[in-house]
């Protein structure tokens, strides 16, 4: 699972039981995140779950950080038994655009925060099921 954590709305995207194809799942908003993830977890095995790190193109954290943090520590407290996984978001929001573009959707559509979050969410969990596949090439 991947989570494009924001003030507002959260981001949610899923992958496969082989762990090949991201799927955008949904966006709620932030204050119904625990709420959808119990239910959620409640239902569907998750392994991990993936949070974007806000950074700027510096490589420092960015002003987000200050909502990621205390809601990546809450996930570790309600969920210890899950893998949580800090992985850099930078760029997944211009890439949502851009994709969301490519995929013919109208202005109006790729003005929908919502989707472009869950598409973000998405994006995320596609770049750490490629860096897992990497590490695990390289250690062979």
């Amino acid at each position: 699972m991947a989570i494009d954590y924001g003030n507002k709305r959260v981001g949610f995207a899923v992958t496969d039981v082989l762990q090949l194809i991201p799927n955008l799942l949904t966006t709620v908003p932030a204050h119904k995140v625990f709420d959808f993830m119990d239910d959620y977890l409640g239902k569907e095995s998750v392994d991990e779950i993936v949070v974007g790190d806000p950074k700027t193109l510096n490589n420092l954290p960015s002003e987000n950080v200050k909502y990621v943090g205390p809601f990546v520590n809450k996930l570790k407290k309600r969920y210890p038994s899950k893998k949580i996984i800090l992985m850099d978001e930078r760029f997944t929001s211009k890439l949502a655009m851009q994709s969301m573009r490519e995929g013919g959707l109208r202005k109006k559509q790729r003005q929908d925060k919502k989707l472009v979050d869950a598409v973000s969410a998405t994006i995320l969990l596609q770049s750490y099921l490629e860096y897992k596949r990497f590490l695990e090439n390289n250690q062979q």
